[in-house]
């Protein structure tokens, strides 16, 4: 009887250090790239939480799917921001991030002092199934929820084929899903307020910010105050960019500011670029650690970005930016980080207000309804990216060949713990990080 009253009840709005130990705790559990950040993500603030509802999570996730960079960090920020204010968005979008730089930094310094990861490949063999079972569990939980009509699953099917088949680049597919969505709004507008879930029919638990709570005073949107941002975020990187030492550490916050505004498509759309500029033209590390880099990248909490904190680590060690091989690397690494990420805040803090006031606005609704279609595709088409490499470590060969049956056995546990048992992400990764360590030294 307690629950079911406690949930026509929303709950209260969470202090800022309760919100700070949630932060922070995500930033260490932020495994299995964008589409299982969300997915952790939806899973703790949705439905565990329920300090924001669907709807809304959704509306925040759309714009950030639009912008360069990570948009599971961004859409961190956005809710930080959204509930506490600026500081709420910095710390929500800078412990989502910090766990994971800190701890690619030390790989960085392990890698070039011992060059052994026995330890985080055991601890990734057990962790990448858990992430296969929870995306997989949010492209169901998402889809129910947000896919009411057959023009919806039809734009779905479309972006997973596209992306998974057609390798057509991310940007273009949310493009044409923006362009769907809008003629669907002028044609049949009656679709789009369902495509979201019309507050005369919800049927979740009320949530802190629920889908008619009004937005907050420091949320309204204004010209002058995003433009007033914008200016200061520029002048932050300028003024940081002045004093830093030497050429090499120059070099490096131009190429990766750059590299920020473009990321579009993910880490591994951007990857290339990345290696063909720091593997030839500035040298500051080879084709053979790059590939390394990445591997470790996929071990480590946060946005797999965070492969460039390996890169300025190894780049800062080569050319000696600091006074120690450790102190040029953690100089280096932490510069990159810097660079990589500061777009991301200014694009948030300037456009996110924008974005809550175009809420009850359908001809703006209307594209993003078409792109939220299009994210349930793309998750799934990750998806399947995911567990194709999990499940076939040495490339898929068939159905029934070469195939890890370990990983796959762990994967539907943890599928079942989810969807039967409701059990959390957290202890469901702890679990299966467990199991893949011991499995590891019992082979």
């Amino acid at each position: 009887m307690s629950n079911v009253t406690q949930e026509k009840k929303p709950p209260a709005m969470p202090g800022f250090g309760e919100a700070l130990r949630f932060w922070l705790k995500l930033g260490f559990i932020s495994f299995g790239g964008p589409a299982g950040q969300i997915a952790i993500m939806r899973q703790e603030l949705v439905e565990r939480h329920r300090w924001i509802s669907e709807r809304r999570f959704l509306h925040a996730l759309n714009y950030c799917m639009l912008l360069p960079g990570p948009e599971a960090q961004q859409l961190a920020t956005y809710i930080g921001w959204l509930m506490h204010r600026t500081w709420g968005g910095v710390v929500a979008g800078g412990l989502f991030v910090l766990p994971g730089a800190l701890i690619m930094m030390a790989l960085a310094w392990g890698y070039l002092t011992f060059g052994q990861t026995s330890f985080m490949q055991a601890v990734l063999w057990g962790i990448k199934p858990a992430v296969v079972a929870l995306v997989l569990f949010a492209v169901y939980r998402i889809a129910s929820k947000t896919l009411n009509h057959a023009v919806w699953w039809v734009l779905a099917v479309a972006a997973f084929v596209a992306v998974s088949f057609l390798k057509i680049g991310f940007p273009w597919v949310v493009a044409v899903a923006a362009i769907v969505g809008w003629i669907t709004g002028e044609l049949r507008p009656k679709w789009i307020s369902g495509g979201h879930g019309d507050s005369k029919t919800k049927k979740h638990p009320p949530a802190v910010i629920d889908d008619d709570t009004p937005s907050p005073e420091h949320a309204r949107f204004s010209w002058r105050h995003s433009l007033v941002l914008i200016a200061v975020f520029i002048a932050l990187g300028v003024a940081v960019y002045a004093v830093l030492p030497g050429k090499a550490l120059a070099d490096m916050a131009e190429f990766f500011t750059s590299a920020a505004l473009i990321t579009f498509g993910g880490a591994y759309a951007v990857l290339p670029y990345v290696t063909q500029a720091a593997v030839e033209k500035y040298q500051w590390l080879t084709t053979a650690q790059m590939m390394d880099g990445l591997a470790l990248g996929e071990t480590t909490p946060g946005p797999l970005i965070l492969i460039l904190t390996f890169v300025g680590y190894l780049g800062g060690v080569k050319n000696a930016v600091a006074s120690s091989p450790l102190a040029s690397g953690l100089l280096a690494g932490t510069v990159v980080t810097f660079f990589t990420f500061l777009p991301s805040f200014m694009m948030i803090f300037a456009g996110a207000p924008f974005i809550e006031s175009t809420r009850s606005s359908l001809k703006l609704q209307a594209p993003l309804t078409g792109i939220t279609a299009a994210v349930v595709g793309v998750i799934g088409s990750l998806a399947v990216f995911f567990a194709q490499h999990t499940f076939w470590p040495q490339g898929f060969q068939g159905w029934g060949g070469n195939v890890d049956w370990f990983a796959a056995l762990i994967a539907i546990a943890a599928l079942v713990g989810f969807v039967k048992f409701k059990r959390g992400a957290m202890e469901t990764i702890a679990v299966c990080a467990a199991i893949g360590l011991l499995a590891s030294a019992l082979k």
